[in-house]
């Protein structure tokens, strides 16, 4: 399998979009399953050892927090799409 280009993209969702995401996502997560989500177009699999982190940033008026959720694809979890 080759390996994926880099990618940085955002995608802006309605609030009922947001939530039903968070949703699913918390249930994966309680469950200590891995997490499906597209994202412009790209299917992406959060495998269940993901680590998350809560990042809060300000720069004059305008203020911003991301719940970021991080792994890494080691050759083992890509070839089991389970993990």
């Amino acid at each position: 399998m080759g390996e994926k280009p880099d990618r940085d993209v955002e995608k802006i969702y309605s609030t009922s979009e947001f939530v039903a995401k968070l949703r699913r996502l918390a249930d994966a997560l309680e469950a200590g399953e891995r997490f499906e989500i597209q994202v412009a177009g790209e299917r992406v699999y959060m495998p269940a050892r993901a680590e998350f982190n809560i990042e809060h940033e300000r720069e004059g008026d305008e203020e911003e927090i991301e719940f970021q959720l991080k792994w890494t694809n080691s050759s083992s979890a890509r070839s089991d799409p389970a993990r």
